[in-house]
């Protein structure tokens, strides 16, 4: 995979922290169980170690998955997004025409995604329906229970 990932400054340093955490804590935790389990004896029939083992290949494929993100990553220049149309990073104000509900959600790359926070991945189908759209803008949205109507309120950063 070399597919490049964009995100952000924030993104990138909570994956780098992540990273770091796995590296420096909870790869030596798991080799002392590793090392504990093997001072038992038989390795055999001992399902310390052998539960500390898968543990030790998990961790090292996660820490291999994330080192791959970072090496991919392109940190997006907030200062230099554009808000005359919808595009990644920035915050769209959206009202259901259906029910007149109004909605704000940044749109963020997937890892950073947490809709909690009003941060919708880009990949979702709301942004996919709303990138390149303008102020004004009538979209129609397919979405899993089926097609809703939206009108783009505002585009703005941060």
């Amino acid at each position: 995979m070399s597919d490049i990932i964009y995100i952000t400054e924030e993104g990138l340093q909570k994956l780098k922290e992540e990273l770091d955490q796995l590296r420096l804590v909870e790869r030596p935790m798991i080799s002392k169980l590793i090392a504990d389990a093997r001072d038992k004896g038989d390795l055999t029939e001992n399902a310390e170690y052998s539960a500390a083992k898968e543990a030790q290949g998990m961790l090292e494929m996660k820490i291999s998955r994330i080192e791959d993100i970072i090496a991919r990553s392109r940190v997006i220049d907030e200062s230099k997004i554009d808000t005359s149309t919808v595009r990644i990073l920035n915050k769209v104000k959206i009202k259901n025409r259906t029910n007149n509900s109004v909605m704000e959600y940044q749109i963020v790359p997937e890892s950073e995604a947490n809709f909690k926070l009003g941060k919708i991945a880009i990949s979702s189908p709301i942004a996919m329906g709303l990138i390149g759209k303008k102020v004004g803008d009538m979209v129609q949205i397919k979405v899993p229970s089926g097609i809703i109507p939206f009108e783009i309120l505002s585009i703005s950063t941060q």
